[in-house]
């Protein structure tokens, strides 16, 4: 006899809402309880002071820092179908907003979106300790503290969805000579703003966008020079006076930094932006991703599903490294939603077709070296998965707005926040609004000004 599913969601951060938001859209709402770690929704987006440790002595999640605005525009990236800017704002904004801006349409959708109310499916200050499978039982074992009543307990689950994010684990690498550096090290995870550095020389090492975005917020609140270093090719990007790229570090001497070009710069300030580990330290070993973060991550199924170990019934969300990132949540979400409710007509497929698939993808997304060919990576998984599912096929159309992006990039560091883009839902050309380089105001009441 088919029995009801019973759900756990692991994150009630942007993926783990858009995965309540998908069930309560199909109806009635299934047995499902989320466990979210923070007092309150909204994952990365929930900005903290603390590093480290957080208010419960857990590992600080977020790793948001102040004045931080979005790097791409919210129309190729950020803009949900059914819950449009123009909707939630009462007009058009921007297409690069501060991180309060997005925060308050997060929570705009999720609050009004649905007739549903969400945050009863969510036990907040409740961290998973450990999730394992129970082949006997054909059920997974959840091991959950309540931080807050300081209760330990084991609950049982039909189903798992991991939704805690890939930006928690920093990926710190040991450059020779570093431990003797006598000023400030940090990884980003850590970085809480820019205005520490004021009159300072900060080498940021790393070729992540955040690498790029904190050199940006370094030079605009008042460092008196930033060097970006990471160990691939140069972006040769055209940087506002005060930004240099030079090649990787050969080691440090004291405070001195040595380039492996012979070149040499005293410096301030080590800024590591090289990324995260794929760490979910909560799932047993054989239900675990590779730490490695990656445009496919090995062993999903439609970029979502393990399919060789838990019994076909362990989800991730939100797991790939990102052009695409709310839209790709969705769009997964909805189709996790569906699978485990039956409701997708070309679904469950024999394990052999799915590794079939499975390996075919995992070849594709090893052959991604740029953000172009990931670009094309990820819309195309979108159609893929949009096409079994029925989400709208209108999210493909961000992929043009997201060359014309890159191109911006390109162009021009300090003023591609600068431009404008058009809805896909609704056709608005966004305004624009104060230069990126001079807003210093990234409150949401200046934003709803614009």
């Amino acid at each position: 006899m088919k029995t009801t599913p019973r759900i756990c969601v692991i994150g009630a951060g942007p993926s783990g809402m858009s995965v309540l938001y998908q069930f309560a859209e199909m109806g009635n709402m299934p047995n499902v309880v989320c466990y979210e770690k923070q007092k309150t929704w909204g994952g990365i987006w929930n900005f903290t002071w603390r590093t480290g440790l957080d208010e419960n002595n857990e590992h600080c999640h977020s790793s948001l820092y102040k004045d931080l605005w979005t790097n791409a525009p919210k129309e190729a990236n950020l803009e949900f179908p059914d819950y449009t800017f123009e909707k939630h704002f009462g007009k058009a904004v921007p297409s690069f907003m501060p991180a309060s801006a997005v925060k308050d349409y997060l929570e705009g959708r999720w609050k009004n979106g649905t007739k549903i109310d969400l945050s009863k499916y969510i036990q907040f200050n409740t961290v998973v300790r450990y999730v394992r499978y129970d082949v006997d039982k054909e059920h997974y074992v959840v091991v959950v503290d309540n931080c807050k009543e300081n209760e330990t307990r084991e609950e049982f689950f039909s189903h798992v969805i991991v939704c805690a994010g890939i930006f928690n684990f920093p990926n710190q690498p040991e450059l020779p000579g570093i431990d003797k550096f006598q000023g400030r090290v940090l990884h980003s995870h850590n970085f809480r703003g820019a205005t520490e550095f004021k009159g300072q020389t900060v080498l940021i090492i790393g070729g992540s966008f955040s690498a790029e975005d904190i050199a940006l917020q370094s030079i605009k609140f008042g460092a008196k020079h930033v060097i970006l270093t990471c160990r691939h090719e140069s972006h040769h990007l055209r940087w506002p006076e005060g930004v240099e790229e030079r090649p990787f570090v050969d080691k440090f001497d004291g405070n001195k930094v040595c380039f492996l070009d012979g070149s040499e710069m005293l410096v301030d300030v080590v800024v590591f932006c090289t990324g995260y580990r794929t760490h979910f330290p909560f799932l047993e070993s054989k239900l675990r991703l590779s730490e490695d973060t990656a445009p496919y991550p090995s062993g999903l199924y439609k970029g979502t599903l393990l399919v060789e170990h838990g019994d076909c019934k362990l989800f991730y969300i939100g797991v790939q490294n990102q052009i695409y990132s709310m839209t790709l949540f969705d769009c997964l979400a909805s189709w996790v939603c569906k699978y485990i409710l039956g409701k997708l007509p070309d679904e469950p497929k024999s394990m052999d077709e799915m590794l079939k698939d499975v390996r075919k993808w995992e070849a594709d997304g090893q052959k991604v070296t740029n953000p172009i060919e990931m670009l094309k990576l990820h819309t195309t998984l979108l159609d893929d998965i949009s096409t079994s599912s029925g989400y709208t096929k209108d999210i493909l159309k961000a992929g043009p707005r997201f060359m014309e992006w890159l191109q911006h990039r390109t162009d021009d560091m300090a003023t591609f926040r600068d431009h404008s883009f058009r809805s896909i839902y609704t056709n608005t050309l966004a305004p624009t609004g104060s230069p990126f380089m001079q807003a210093f105001d990234d409150s949401l009441e200046t934003f709803k000004k614009c």
